[in-house]
């Protein structure tokens, strides 16, 4: 078979394998009692992250109150870390889930991805090669956090928290007794013991269908560790060997027969089930304290989407006539970052990307408010000439950089020059949920005075304005299309969605427009709330509340809004207060339009569409593509901000407003729901959530609330599929990733179908890549065409560099197009996987034994650190423990290497320290010192680490510079803890 025959071969096969899930359950489980990948990675992350948030209040002096176990929401965590601390403040948890969710889907796809690997699920006593893929990807992590990756961060330790928790389930570490996580698996520089050798026999048969003793005596009393073998297609494996065990396992069927796993409570050790499901989570949450550890707290709350604000991301045109527009980015969003500098509405991030022709980046992506003031500082408007830009390049860097679910603005005068990137925008737009808002600014008035020129025509500019409304439609923004001058009035609308907990209560487009009457439910929660509405000037309102009042369009200020106009936006802030209920606006035109209400509370909703998987396990992954026409589909729906929200009722609603499509509703325990479609509407929908929450209101029925998906999602009689064997790829390298483009009929692949398809392949860091323009599907391909994408890494590619690969296939006719999309994440080889090295010199110092007068008293402790010879360096020395000052200083050691000496001087009231060094790779290494209540005679010694003081180059973190002298003078050493 040749090699290209091959690829598809064993693309189609893994596709079709894609329900041999053979480890805890990925996302859901059938018996309602055994725990999953899901619910293992959502315990790890609520509790480490409410630890992290408990370390950072205590050390404020603040009261943390939480009690932190397996009952937590991300609702509560998120109210307990918050610095406000009131009770009636408003907080949006949706971020810090969305940033949950996005990890336990990348943790279930491993079982689509990697179904066959045995090393990502410590399969067939591959305990070297799973740590291996532990730590590597733990140093991906890293480096992305570094760059403030954090969506690409998250993505892959989700795939490393898959592999890490497997090996509970796959090993015997369970069954040997053992009740605390095997470090070593996060420590490439320990070695993994006790292995059992791959001739060792190490089970025997189960006797009927019990397999409890099953694992060999003598394997137990010496303490080897072994896990099971799985093979779906072969029985093969070495004689006396374990298996998985399965129905899908062949394996199990060969002596000795039977299985050691203990993914769900009904597996071959299932009594075991609920013991390696809290090891997992344990082992996660030690995982989670190594990368805090390495990042720091801030960017561990950063990396796990602990946020209650949305980034400020702003797009934006850079020629000639901008620089009015540039003058109004800058106040508007210096207005925002000087306002809300350290309250709750302070944004998460902060995205920058100018463009213009030829040119667009770079991407300024940053924390730091100060930083992204002084690069909106730099912008200056210049060029131009030949109209279009490359505006929808400038969007798509936003789209891949932003956090799911942003808000994103776009400000231009001009048509998009890279159109040909429409399906690449849109597919970012629906798999993030981002809603994109363009700002365009005398966009026909230009162009009619270029007309009059004989350079361009009405009719283009009108075609090239419904681009951009198409993508704001698409995305649930708006195409805002105002004078120069009249700029600062819509530019509201930044101000209003960068505010925390703003949620989507009702929103429609009619395009051809009519006369139309639209209802929409205000519940208790809600404040602030917003009515945007976008057309013509000849369009009339009419606004009733529940109570029966009502107010028209021609009354700018009444009794229930008052609204401002700038161009085709008309923007209503509603008062809300005591009229709780069904309210109802009339809208009268023949025009397009589209109306949207906003409003801010705790209460809302993140959903994905997920895909099932057959098999044993029947499981779901997220759909990462447009659900198929005719077919039907599920939801998964997660509820914020409320405990005792009750999800009434969940509809597909189609653009038109003419089909609406009831789910059903399965309940998953914390504010999840699995919602299940037996078909989906034709076209464009959105998502409803109706529901009831008691806590909402005094009276004694629940009070009924409503929200909506801002994104609109499309149907398609396309499916793009690919997979990538390998998320994160080497600088200078080349991945190859097949992919393969089908037509389906009622949701199923039609066989018989036959058809031309363009290809476009794009990736958001414009690196080389060779795809086909075209595939075809011919008679006797069953239904199905392939083709390979070959992307080529830059050899100075920086290690967390996050890359985002889209395949866009379109029909001949261009009426039709799906995607797929593809994460990978830059990671060179790592060298050093040593952690740095401490090696105490003196502590000095008496401390009294009365703790009344420890304040009277000081003591100090001095350490070298060195991260040897080839090590990358010690890049950062922070205090873990302690309230005290430390001071660094470097020096060269007698064999060269580079030393760091550290003094820490505290009052004796604080009588231990804990030093965190971090080398340059993301290794770390401890340090602990501890004060004594007598005097220790001082007498100098040699040690390893005595430095050279010609070599002494001396330098200060906090308090006093260390002298040399002060460095070399080496007392006995008093306590030295290494970790």
């Amino acid at each position: 078979m040749p090699a290209s025959q091959t690829v598809v071969f064993v693309v189609v096969l893994i596709f079709s394998l894609s329900g041999l899930v053979h480890s805890f359950q990925p996302l859901f489980t059938l018996d309602g009692n055994s725990t999953t990948h899901r619910v293992i990675t959502q315990r790890a992350v609520l509790r480490k992250t409410a630890e992290v948030c408990r370390d950072i209040a205590t050390a404020a002096g603040r009261d943390f109150s939480l009690t932190i176990d397996n009952s937590l929401t991300a609702s509560k965590v998120l109210r307990a870390c918050s610095s406000m601390g009131s009770s009636t403040s408003l907080l949006s948890s949706i971020n810090f889930q969305t940033s949950i969710t996005n990890m336990y889907f990348s943790n279930a796809k491993v079982d689509v991805i990697f179904v066959l690997s045995d090393a990502h699920h410590f399969d067939d006593e591959s305990f070297e090669r799973g740590r291996d893929i532990i730590t590597s990807g733990v140093s991906a992590v890293k480096k992305s956090v570094a760059l403030e990756n954090y969506v690409t961060g998250r993505w892959t330790l989700g795939c490393v928290f898959h592999t890490l928790q497997d090996f509970y389930s796959h090993s015997n570490w369970v069954e040997l007794g053992e009740t605390i996580p095997y470090s070593s698996l996060i420590k490439p520089d320990e070695r993994l013991e006790n292995l059992a050798g791959r001739s060792t026999p190490t089970c025997r048969n189960c006797t009927g269908e019990n397999c409890a003793d099953n694992l060999l005596p003598e394997l137990m009393q010496q303490g080897l560790l072994t896990s099971g073998y799985f093979n779906p297609f072969s029985s093969d494996k070495p004689a006396g060997k374990c298996s998985h065990g399965g129905t899908l396992d062949r394996t199990s069927r060969r002596e000795p027969v039977g299985g050691i796993n203990k993914d769900t409570i009904g597996s071959s050790h299932g009594s075991l089930h609920p013991k390696a499901a809290d090891l997992a989570v344990d082992a996660t949450m030690e995982l989670l304290e190594d990368i805090r550890q390495a990042v720091g707290d801030k960017n561990f709350t950063r990396l796990m989407g602990l946020s209650q604000s949305t980034a400020l991301c702003i797009v934006i045109d850079t020629t000639g006539s901008m620089s009015d527009d540039i003058a109004e980015v800058k106040r508007i969003s210096f207005d925002i970052i000087d306002r809300r500098r350290g309250t709750q509405e302070e944004p998460s991030a902060y995205i920058l990307v100018p463009f213009n022709d030829p040119g667009f980046g770079p991407l300024i992506l940053t924390t730091d408010a100060d930083v992204f003031k002084a690069n909106i500082n730099k912008l200056s408007a210049s060029g131009g000439g030949d109209i279009p830009e490359l505006c929808l390049s400038g969007l798509q860097l936003a789209l891949t950089a932003a956090p799911h679910s942003s808000e994103i603005f776009v400000f231009t005068d001009a048509p998009a020059k890279d159109a040909h990137l429409r399906g690449t925008v849109t597919a970012l737009i629906e798999n993030s949920k981002s809603v994109v808002t363009f700002l365009l600014t005398d966009v026909l008035a230009r162009r009619r005075r270029r007309d009059l020129q004989g350079v361009s025509t009405r009719v283009v500019s009108q075609l090239d304005a419904q681009l951009y409304r198409d993508l704001a439609r698409a995305s649930g923004g708006q195409a805002i299309e105002v004078s120069k001058s009249d700029l600062s009035q819509a530019t509201s609308i930044i101000e209003d969605s960068s505010a925390s907990a703003v949620v989507t209560v009702f929103q429609v487009v009619r395009n051809p427009g009519k006369p139309e009457n639209f209802t929409f439910t205000v519940d208790s929660s809600l404040r602030n709330m917003t009515v945007y509405i976008t057309g013509a000037s000849s369009l009339a309102f009419t606004l009733i509340s529940s109570t029966g009042v009502s107010q028209s369009s021609s009354q700018s200020s009444g009794p229930l809004a008052s609204f401002t106009t700038a161009g085709n936006l008309r923007r209503l802030r509603l008062n809300t207060e005591n009229q709780t209920g069904s309210w109802e606006i009339m809208v009268d035109s023949n025009n397009p339009y589209s109306v949207k209400v906003t409003g801010q509370s705790s209460v809302n909703f993140i959903f994905n569409l997920v895909e099932a998987h057959e098999g044993a396990h029947g499981d779901f992954s997220l759909m990462e593509q447009r659900p198929q026409s005719g077919g039907n589909t599920s939801v998964l729906i997660s509820v914020t901000g409320s405990d005792t929200v009750k999800v009434t009722e969940v509809k597909l609603v189609d653009s038109s407003g003419s089909t609406e499509v009831n789910g059903s509703l399965q309940a998953l325990g914390s504010g999840n729901f699995l919602v299940t479609f037996s078909k989906v509407p034709a076209g464009d929908f959105v998502v409803r959530l109706r529901g009831e929450d008691s806590s909402a209101t005094s009276r004694s029925t629940p009070e009924s609330f409503q929200r909506q998906t801002s994104t609109q999602i499309k149907t398609s009689s396309i499916s793009v599929t690919t997979e990538s064997n390998n998320t994160n790829v080497e600088p200078g390298s080349s991945i190859s990733i097949p992919f393969t483009v089908a037509t389906t009929t009622n949701g199923v692949v039609n066989d018989s179908a036959s058809g031309t398809f363009t290809v476009r392949a794009n990736n958001d860091r414009s690196f080389t890549s060779t795809s086909p323009s075209t595939v075809s599907i011919t008679e006797g391909s069953g239904g199905k065409a392939n083709g390979t994408v070959t992307l080529t890494i830059p050899g100075d590619a920086a290690s967390g560099t996050d890359v985002t690969l889209t395949i866009v296939a379109e029909n001949a006719a261009a009426t039709d197009t799906n995607y797929a999309l593809i994460r990978l994440s830059v990671a060179a080889k790592v060298t050093d996987v040593n952690r740095p090295v401490c090696q105490e010199v003196s502590t000095s110092g008496i401390c009294p034994s009365s703790a009344a007068l420890c304040a009277t008293s000081q003591w100090e402790f001095i350490a070298n650190l060195t991260d040897g010879i080839n090590g990358t360096g010690v890049d950062s020395i922070t205090i873990r423990k302690g309230n005290g000052t430390l001071n660094t200083s470097s020096a060269t050691g007698a064999g060269g290497e580079n030393v760091t000496v550290v003094n820490y001087s505290a009052s004796c009231c604080s009588q231990n320290v804990e030093l965190n060094a971090v080398d340059r790779e993301g290794n770390v290494g401890t340090c602990v010192g501890q004060a004594r209540a007598t005097a220790i005679t001082a007498a100098p010694v040699t040690t390893a680490a005595s430095v050279t003081p010609a070599a002494v180059s001396t330098t200060s973190s906090r308090g006093h510079t260390l002298s040399t002298s002060h460095c070399l003078l080496i007392c006995v050493v008093v306590s030295l803890l290494w970790k």
